[in-house]
């Protein structure tokens, strides 16, 4: 697996909703994205922070259930 880039909470935010996740709601500087799929709804937490540690963005990934490769693939 290649190592993940460093990218903004905003970033993460963008590339999530091309993957058909929806905002849900904000507060603070952290907001809810969701996902309705075949087995039921799936949520992440994303930390609106100008970089995102490689860390706290693989939890993001794990927690959302998206492939880091499908992630990296859509970034801009």
């Amino acid at each position: 697996m290649p190592k993940l880039p460093v990218v903004s909470g905003k970033e993460t935010r963008e590339a999530l909703e091309q993957l058909g996740f929806r905002f849900v709601r904000q507060r603070g500087s952290h907001v809810v994205l969701r996902k309705e799929t075949k087995s039921g709804s799936v949520g992440c937490v994303v930390p609106m922070h100008r970089e995102l540690d490689r860390g706290t963005l693989r939890g993001i990934l794990r927690q959302a259930g998206v492939d880091p490769d499908d992630f990296t693939a859509v970034l801009k």
